[in-house]
Protein backbone atom coordinates (compact mmCIF):
# COMPACT_ATOMS: atom_id res chain seq x y z
CA UNK A 1 0.00 0.00 0.00
CA UNK A 2 2.80 2.45 0.86
CA UNK A 3 4.52 1.87 -2.51
CA UNK A 4 1.01 2.17 -4.22
CA UNK A 5 1.11 5.61 -2.85
CA UNK A 6 4.16 6.50 -3.48
CA UNK A 7 4.85 6.02 -7.30
CA UNK A 8 2.42 8.70 -8.09
CA UNK A 9 3.98 10.93 -6.18
CA UNK A 10 7.45 10.25 -7.76
CA UNK A 11 5.86 9.96 -11.43
CA UNK A 12 4.34 14.11 -10.28
CA UNK A 13 7.89 14.88 -9.39
CA UNK A 14 9.33 13.57 -12.61
CA UNK A 15 6.60 15.16 -14.60
CA UNK A 16 7.23 18.90 -12.99
CA UNK A 17 11.29 18.19 -13.75
CA UNK A 18 10.72 17.33 -17.08
CA UNK A 19 8.35 20.58 -17.36
CA UNK A 20 11.06 22.60 -16.14
CA UNK A 21 13.81 21.20 -18.34
CA UNK A 22 10.99 22.62 -20.90
CA UNK A 23 10.75 25.90 -19.94
CA UNK A 24 14.24 26.29 -19.46
CA UNK A 25 15.62 25.10 -22.22
CA UNK A 26 12.51 27.35 -24.19
CA UNK A 27 13.73 30.29 -22.25
CA UNK A 28 17.23 29.82 -23.38
CA UNK A 29 15.77 29.50 -27.36
CA UNK A 30 13.96 32.57 -27.51
CA UNK A 31 16.73 34.16 -25.44
CA UNK A 32 19.28 33.31 -28.35
CA UNK A 33 16.76 34.25 -31.10
CA UNK A 34 16.64 37.54 -30.04
CA UNK A 35 20.02 37.84 -29.63
CA UNK A 36 20.89 36.87 -32.99
CA UNK A 37 18.42 39.67 -34.06
CA UNK A 38 19.74 42.13 -31.91
CA UNK A 39 23.48 41.07 -33.75
CA UNK A 40 22.15 41.48 -36.83
CA UNK A 41 20.85 44.44 -36.72
CA UNK A 42 23.99 45.89 -34.91
CA UNK A 43 25.81 44.16 -38.28
CA UNK A 44 24.00 45.94 -40.17
CA UNK A 45 25.03 49.11 -39.01
CA UNK A 46 28.36 48.85 -38.65
CA UNK A 47 28.88 46.73 -41.78
CA UNK A 48 30.23 49.57 -43.57
CA UNK A 49 33.12 49.79 -40.90
CA UNK A 50 33.65 46.05 -41.24
CA UNK A 51 33.36 44.67 -44.36
CA UNK A 52 33.97 48.19 -46.14
CA UNK A 53 32.43 50.33 -48.59
CA UNK A 54 31.35 49.56 -52.46
CA UNK A 55 31.19 51.70 -55.21
CA UNK A 56 27.75 52.05 -56.92
CA UNK A 57 27.07 51.35 -60.76
CA UNK A 58 24.70 53.29 -62.00
CA UNK A 59 23.61 52.52 -65.21
CA UNK A 60 22.07 55.58 -67.34
CA UNK A 61 21.25 53.49 -70.71
CA UNK A 62 18.14 54.94 -71.85
CA UNK A 63 17.10 58.58 -73.33
CA UNK A 64 16.46 61.23 -70.47
CA UNK A 65 12.53 62.14 -70.45
CA UNK A 66 10.25 63.55 -68.06
CA UNK A 67 8.32 60.46 -68.19
CA UNK A 68 9.30 57.24 -67.74
CA UNK A 69 7.80 54.33 -69.88
CA UNK A 70 6.36 50.55 -69.23
CA UNK A 71 7.61 47.64 -70.52
CA UNK A 72 6.63 46.83 -73.87
CA UNK A 73 6.96 44.15 -76.74
CA UNK A 74 10.07 45.92 -77.94
CA UNK A 75 12.26 47.82 -74.77
CA UNK A 76 12.19 47.12 -71.07
CA UNK A 77 10.63 50.07 -68.74
CA UNK A 78 12.89 52.71 -68.06
CA UNK A 79 12.71 55.76 -64.80
CA UNK A 80 11.64 58.95 -66.07
CA UNK A 81 13.65 61.56 -64.56
CA UNK A 82 12.05 62.32 -61.29
CA UNK A 83 12.10 59.05 -60.57
CA UNK A 84 16.06 59.01 -61.79
CA UNK A 85 16.77 61.81 -59.84
CA UNK A 86 15.36 60.32 -56.47
CA UNK A 87 17.19 56.95 -57.07
CA UNK A 88 20.78 58.70 -57.55
CA UNK A 89 19.76 61.30 -54.34
CA UNK A 90 18.90 58.38 -52.16
CA UNK A 91 22.61 56.94 -53.16
CA UNK A 92 23.45 60.02 -50.39
CA UNK A 93 21.41 57.98 -47.24
CA UNK A 94 23.35 55.21 -47.68
CA UNK A 95 26.37 54.33 -45.73
CA UNK A 96 27.50 51.44 -47.61
CA UNK A 97 28.22 53.35 -50.22
CA UNK A 98 31.71 55.27 -50.54
CA UNK A 99 31.45 56.06 -54.63
CA UNK A 100 29.54 56.29 -57.46
CA UNK A 101 30.35 55.14 -61.31
CA UNK A 102 27.66 56.16 -63.68
CA UNK A 103 27.78 53.87 -66.98
CA UNK A 104 26.51 56.32 -69.57
CA UNK A 105 25.09 55.08 -72.66
CA UNK A 106 22.34 57.80 -73.81
CA UNK A 107 21.98 59.93 -76.94
CA UNK A 108 20.41 63.12 -74.41
CA UNK A 109 16.95 63.82 -74.25
CA UNK A 110 14.55 66.89 -73.19
CA UNK A 111 15.98 69.81 -71.60
CA UNK A 112 13.91 69.65 -68.32
CA UNK A 113 14.22 65.58 -68.09
CA UNK A 114 18.40 66.23 -68.49
CA UNK A 115 18.16 69.17 -65.85
CA UNK A 116 16.73 66.88 -63.45
CA UNK A 117 19.22 64.27 -63.50
CA UNK A 118 22.04 66.50 -63.27
CA UNK A 119 21.28 68.22 -60.71
CA UNK A 120 20.67 65.10 -58.17
CA UNK A 121 23.97 64.09 -59.35
CA UNK A 122 25.64 67.57 -58.63
CA UNK A 123 24.12 67.14 -55.26
CA UNK A 124 25.93 63.92 -54.18
CA UNK A 125 28.62 64.97 -51.86
CA UNK A 126 30.14 61.13 -52.38
CA UNK A 127 33.13 61.00 -55.58
CA UNK A 128 31.60 60.23 -58.90
CA UNK A 129 32.49 59.33 -61.69
CA UNK A 130 31.41 58.98 -65.04
CA UNK A 131 31.97 56.41 -67.96
CA UNK A 132 31.37 56.92 -71.56
CA UNK A 133 30.59 53.00 -72.76
CA UNK A 134 29.11 53.98 -76.34
CA UNK A 135 27.18 56.75 -77.12
CA UNK A 136 27.44 60.22 -74.11
CA UNK A 137 26.29 62.58 -76.50
CA UNK A 138 24.40 66.65 -75.78
CA UNK A 139 22.14 66.09 -72.42
CA UNK A 140 24.28 62.43 -71.38
CA UNK A 141 27.24 64.33 -71.43
CA UNK A 142 25.78 67.60 -70.03
CA UNK A 143 24.67 65.15 -66.48
CA UNK A 144 28.26 63.47 -66.51
CA UNK A 145 29.79 67.37 -66.20
CA UNK A 146 28.19 66.88 -62.77
CA UNK A 147 30.55 63.84 -61.96
CA UNK A 148 33.96 64.68 -60.56
CA UNK A 149 36.26 62.70 -63.39
CA UNK A 150 35.17 61.56 -66.70
CA UNK A 151 36.65 58.25 -68.52
CA UNK A 152 35.35 57.29 -71.96
CA UNK A 153 35.76 54.56 -74.07
CA UNK A 154 38.21 55.85 -77.21
CA UNK A 155 35.81 54.79 -80.04
CA UNK A 156 32.60 55.98 -77.95
CA UNK A 157 30.71 58.99 -79.54
CA UNK A 158 30.19 62.01 -77.20
CA UNK A 159 30.08 65.98 -77.41
CA UNK A 160 27.04 66.96 -79.27
CA UNK A 161 26.63 70.04 -77.11
CA UNK A 162 23.75 71.67 -78.53
CA UNK A 163 20.30 72.17 -78.67
CA UNK A 164 17.63 71.19 -81.42
CA UNK A 165 13.79 71.87 -81.31
CA UNK A 166 11.93 69.78 -84.54
CA UNK A 167 9.15 70.27 -86.13
CA UNK A 168 7.13 68.58 -89.10
CA UNK A 169 5.27 71.05 -91.50
CA UNK A 170 3.04 69.78 -94.37
CA UNK A 171 1.40 73.28 -95.15
CA UNK A 172 2.43 72.74 -98.54
CA UNK A 173 1.29 68.87 -98.94
CA UNK A 174 -2.18 69.84 -97.31
CA UNK A 175 -2.61 72.81 -99.99
CA UNK A 176 -1.68 70.42 -102.80
CA UNK A 177 -4.23 67.85 -101.33
CA UNK A 178 -6.73 70.35 -101.04
CA UNK A 179 -7.09 69.80 -97.04
CA UNK A 180 -7.38 73.73 -95.26
CA UNK A 181 -7.03 73.33 -91.44
CA UNK A 182 -8.05 76.43 -89.49
CA UNK A 183 -7.11 77.51 -86.22
CA UNK A 184 -8.87 80.11 -84.18
CA UNK A 185 -6.58 81.43 -81.56
CA UNK A 186 -5.95 84.53 -78.62
CA UNK A 187 -2.52 85.39 -80.33
CA UNK A 188 -0.70 85.77 -83.63
CA UNK A 189 1.52 82.77 -82.26
CA UNK A 190 -0.50 80.88 -79.86
CA UNK A 191 -0.44 77.55 -83.23
CA UNK A 192 3.30 78.82 -83.96
CA UNK A 193 5.15 75.18 -84.24
CA UNK A 194 1.41 73.59 -86.19
CA UNK A 195 2.29 71.42 -88.54
CA UNK A 196 -0.46 72.58 -90.89
CA UNK A 197 1.34 75.65 -91.87
CA UNK A 198 4.41 76.72 -92.49
CA UNK A 199 6.39 78.81 -89.97
CA UNK A 200 7.06 82.16 -90.63
CA UNK A 201 10.40 84.03 -90.15
CA UNK A 202 9.12 85.66 -87.47
CA UNK A 203 8.41 82.32 -85.76
CA UNK A 204 11.54 80.88 -86.39
CA UNK A 205 13.42 83.89 -85.28
CA UNK A 206 11.36 83.44 -81.91
CA UNK A 207 11.98 79.85 -81.78
CA UNK A 208 16.01 80.75 -82.47
CA UNK A 209 15.96 82.80 -79.34
CA UNK A 210 14.82 80.07 -76.83
CA UNK A 211 17.58 77.49 -78.32
CA UNK A 212 20.04 80.22 -78.31
CA UNK A 213 19.10 80.97 -74.28
CA UNK A 214 19.17 77.17 -73.89
CA UNK A 215 22.55 76.72 -75.30
CA UNK A 216 24.02 79.26 -73.84
CA UNK A 217 23.09 77.47 -70.38
CA UNK A 218 24.49 74.08 -71.10
CA UNK A 219 27.61 75.84 -72.61
CA UNK A 220 27.93 77.71 -69.23
CA UNK A 221 27.94 74.17 -67.47
CA UNK A 222 30.48 72.49 -69.47
CA UNK A 223 32.61 75.45 -69.03
CA UNK A 224 32.20 75.76 -65.28
CA UNK A 225 32.45 72.03 -64.32
CA UNK A 226 35.42 72.05 -66.99
CA UNK A 227 37.22 74.87 -65.46
CA UNK A 228 40.86 74.37 -66.02
CA UNK A 229 40.47 71.19 -67.81
CA UNK A 230 39.30 72.90 -71.31
CA UNK A 231 41.46 73.66 -74.47
CA UNK A 232 38.93 76.66 -75.31
CA UNK A 233 40.44 76.94 -78.81
CA UNK A 234 39.34 73.36 -79.66
CA UNK A 235 36.07 74.14 -77.62
CA UNK A 236 35.04 77.00 -78.94
CA UNK A 237 35.84 75.15 -82.53
CA UNK A 238 33.61 71.73 -81.10
CA UNK A 239 30.33 73.31 -79.43
CA UNK A 240 28.78 73.71 -82.67
CA UNK A 241 27.03 70.35 -82.11
CA UNK A 242 29.12 68.03 -83.86
CA UNK A 243 29.83 64.43 -82.31
CA UNK A 244 33.10 63.39 -81.10
CA UNK A 245 35.12 59.85 -80.21
CA UNK A 246 36.26 59.89 -77.17
CA UNK A 247 40.21 60.15 -77.80
CA UNK A 248 38.52 63.28 -79.79
CA UNK A 249 37.13 64.39 -76.61
CA UNK A 250 40.35 63.85 -74.38
CA UNK A 251 41.85 66.12 -76.75
CA UNK A 252 39.36 68.96 -76.36
CA UNK A 253 39.42 68.53 -72.45
CA UNK A 254 35.53 67.41 -72.10
CA UNK A 255 36.91 63.95 -71.03
CA UNK A 256 39.71 63.59 -68.38
CA UNK A 257 41.43 60.47 -69.87
CA UNK A 258 40.31 56.99 -71.90
CA UNK A 259 39.59 53.90 -70.13
CA UNK A 260 37.17 51.49 -69.40
CA UNK A 261 34.82 50.26 -66.92
CA UNK A 262 36.94 48.59 -64.79
CA UNK A 263 39.18 51.84 -64.92
CA UNK A 264 36.34 54.10 -63.86
CA UNK A 265 35.20 51.91 -60.70
CA UNK A 266 39.11 51.43 -59.82
CA UNK A 267 39.23 55.43 -60.22
CA UNK A 268 36.08 56.17 -57.82
CA UNK A 269 37.56 53.30 -55.42
CA UNK A 270 41.01 55.92 -55.32
CA UNK A 271 38.72 59.13 -55.06
CA UNK A 272 37.10 57.43 -52.15
CA UNK A 273 40.08 56.63 -50.09
CA UNK A 274 38.84 52.75 -50.35
CA UNK A 275 41.45 49.74 -51.47
CA UNK A 276 41.68 49.48 -55.02
CA UNK A 277 44.97 48.03 -55.70
CA UNK A 278 43.43 45.52 -58.17
CA UNK A 279 39.33 45.51 -59.49
CA UNK A 280 38.79 42.40 -57.05
CA UNK A 281 39.70 44.63 -54.05
CA UNK A 282 36.59 46.69 -54.90
CA UNK A 283 33.24 45.52 -53.51
CA UNK A 284 30.32 47.19 -56.80
CA UNK A 285 26.81 47.54 -55.66
CA UNK A 286 24.61 47.52 -58.96
CA UNK A 287 21.43 50.07 -58.43
CA UNK A 288 18.76 49.13 -61.06
CA UNK A 289 17.71 52.51 -63.12
CA UNK A 290 14.87 49.67 -64.93
CA UNK A 291 10.92 51.05 -64.38
CA UNK A 292 8.62 48.98 -62.74
CA UNK A 293 7.76 45.69 -64.45
CA UNK A 294 4.68 45.62 -66.29
CA UNK A 295 2.60 43.87 -69.34
CA UNK A 296 4.19 44.35 -72.83
CA UNK A 297 1.01 45.76 -74.15
CA UNK A 298 0.14 47.69 -70.92
CA UNK A 299 -2.05 51.10 -71.41
CA UNK A 300 0.88 53.05 -69.95
CA UNK A 301 2.85 51.60 -72.93
CA UNK A 302 0.78 52.52 -75.71
CA UNK A 303 -0.24 55.91 -74.42
CA UNK A 304 3.57 56.98 -73.73
CA UNK A 305 4.25 56.01 -77.58
CA UNK A 306 1.19 58.31 -78.87
CA UNK A 307 3.18 61.16 -76.30
CA UNK A 308 6.40 60.18 -78.20
CA UNK A 309 5.02 60.85 -81.47
CA UNK A 310 2.74 63.89 -80.82
CA UNK A 311 4.11 66.92 -82.40
CA UNK A 312 4.47 69.57 -79.44
CA UNK A 313 6.73 72.01 -79.09
CA UNK A 314 9.88 70.43 -77.48
CA UNK A 315 13.55 71.64 -76.74
CA UNK A 316 15.82 68.96 -76.72
CA UNK A 317 19.57 68.14 -75.71
CA UNK A 318 20.07 65.50 -78.17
Amino acid sequence: MVNAIMYPANKKSSDNSRFKVLIGTAGVLIFAFFAIIALFFVFSLFSSSVMGKCVAVVDIDMELTTEGAEPSLFSYGVLGSEEMASVIRNLNERDDVGAIVFVINSPGGSVVATREVYDAVQELDKPKVSYFREVAASGAYYVATGTDYIISDPDALTGSIGVIATFTQMGDLFEKLGVNVTSVTSGNHKDMGSSYRNMTQEERQIFQNLVDEVYAEFRGVVLENRRGKLDMAKFDEVTDGRILTGRQAVAVGLVDELGTKRDAILKAAELAGMPEDSIDDVSICPISTNGEEGGLFSAEAFINLFKMASNKPSLNYK
